[in-house]
């Protein structure tokens, strides 16, 4: 297992609460031995005017998967992570439902970790895939 400790689902609720995850609509739906899993609306909150998902939404849907697997992997009391850098490519439009976050590890060392996320649209087709670096600071 990737993570620091046993975490459950539960467990990460508590990263929702007074962020943009919850201003947004973004749900942690699934933790498994090495990833993080969520869902976004696309709806008034996260789209553009053409009436498609905004690029940059799926951007704070990958950014915050990503995030939260790497505070998962670090003792929390001694470190923390921080965004160093984020790509995005986005390949489908989504005008209406919800969209579908997995965070995966690509490399996780002591001072950095990379995550690729990969967001589907509801029929499971790649809407976005995004790479995430996390540096890891003391605390």
């Amino acid at each position: 297992m990737l993570w620091y400790k046993n975490y459950t689902i539960d467990d990460l609720q508590k990263f929702i609460p007074n962020t943009i995850l919850e201003h947004i609509g973004i749900e942690i739906t699934e933790l498994t031995d090495n990833s993080v899993s969520g869902k976004m609306p696309v709806d008034r909150r996260t789209m553009q005017p053409a009436g498609i998902l905004h690029g940059g939404s799926s951007v704070v849907l990958a950014e915050s998967l990503g995030s939260i697997a790497s505070v998962l992997v670090i003792n929390q009391e001694k470190q923390i992570c921080v965004g160093l850098e984020i790509n995005a490519n986005h390949v489908r439009p989504v005008s209406k439902g919800f969209v579908y976050g997995t965070a995966t590890p690509i490399h996780i060392g002591g001072k950095t970790h990379i995550w690729e996320i990969k967001i589907v649209n509801e029929q499971g087709k790649l809407v976005c895939i995004s790479r995430l670096t996390m540096a890891l600071l003391p605390k």
